[in-house]
């Protein structure tokens, strides 16, 4: 019955439901495995030590706007259940739980008397969550209670890891390199699975424009960018934003994902910038004065792009560069915008 439970519950955690379903479904399902009279399953701040509530069983809201507090996250530090080991309970602290606020404000006034406390790891030990389950009795969790939690702990982490769909999404991109997840505070952390790179840092162009696509409220958008400056000395590199579908508690707004380009048509670097302003509706005058050039110049540029890809008008030649994903995208305080 054990064995079937857990496979339950990794079926729930290995689904394809939205972050919240996955979290209820399997605070349901591991209430077979591990009785217990309440529980709150939460998200861990990426960037700190704060906690959100993805999932909870018979707690009032009063209860839940606690444990996502200030007091709670301390507790959780102070007792070392923010680290990677076996569920912790207060009898196992050595002195009173009543000295923690959480237990002498929030837990015994509303009737728990006894927990188990775990961190939720993935497999990188990258801190995804906080699971406690609370009980009204006074006696400690049996031991054979604490080893099915800790058996079953990987999985609960991975069900509730806000990242997971990003990085099975960034898996699609094909050729991917490197990439980043944009967060909520608008900076930039690392994606499981990929490298850093420059262009994925904070105050990158490439992290202010893609958090643009996401601000338009944009699930996905693919551009191009060139490497080494405006002239693309070290070729372009494909750009692919794609925005979170998962809820605000996740605090994730998406991911940059960069892969090599694969197919330019043959436009030169001045040409493909020259595409990126085409396609931002900007006229050959405006072209000129962004780009310090004469208009003529920029007349034989885009004569050179309506040829290589096959379009008689510049409108359908941006219909088409950014088709198939040939935009460069100018400053934005170019083109007079």
């Amino acid at each position: 019955m054990e064995r079937t439970r857990s496979l339950e519950l990794a079926e729930i955690a290995d689904s394809t439901s939205s972050l919240p379903e996955r979290a209820q479904g399997m605070l349901q399902r591991l209430r077979g495995l591990v009785p217990f009279d309440a529980a709150w399953l939460a998200v861990a701040d990426p960037m700190g030590s704060s906690y959100s509530t993805l999932a909870s069983t018979d707690l009032d809201d009063s209860t839940l706007q606690y444990l996502s507090g200030p007091k709670m996250a301390r507790d959780i530090e102070v007792t070392h259940t923010d680290r990677g080991r076996p569920p912790l309970s207060p009898s196992d602290l050595p002195y009173p739980a009543v000295e923690l606020p959480t237990w002498a404000e929030c837990f015994i006034p509303a009737g728990f008397h006894e927990a188990l406390g775990v961190a939720l790891f993935d497999t990188g030990q990258r801190h995804v969550g906080h699971l406690a389950l609370l009980s009204g009795s006074k006696e400690p969790p049996p031991l054979v209670v604490r080893h099915r939690l800790h058996r079953v702990t990987p999985v609960l982490a991975r069900g509730s890891d806000p990242l997971r769909s990003l990085a099975v999404a960034a898996r699609v991109v094909k050729g991917a390199t490197a990439g980043a997840v944009l967060c909520w505070d608008r900076i930039t952390r690392p994606l499981p699975g990929l490298d850093d790179d420059p262009l994925c840092a904070d105050g990158s162009p490439v992290v202010d424009i893609a958090l643009s696509c996401i601000d338009d409220g944009r699930v996905f958008a693919s551009f191009l960018w060139p490497r080494g400056g405006r002239h693309a000395p070290d070729g372009h590199v494909r750009v692919t934003v794609l925005g979170s579908t998962e809820e605000p508690s996740a605090r994730v707004l998406g991911t940059i994902v960069l892969s090599p380009v694969t197919e330019l048509r043959g436009l030169t670097p001045r040409e493909l910038e020259v595409l990126g302003f085409l396609i931002d509706g900007c006229s050959n005058q405006q072209i000129a004065r962004a780009l310090f050039v004469a208009p003529r110049t920029v007349a034989a540029h885009v004569e050179h792009i309506l040829g290589k890809l096959g379009a008689p008008t510049r409108t359908l030649a941006a219909v088409r560069a950014e088709r198939e994903g040939l935009y460069v995208p100018p400053s934005p305080s170019l083109c007079g915008r």
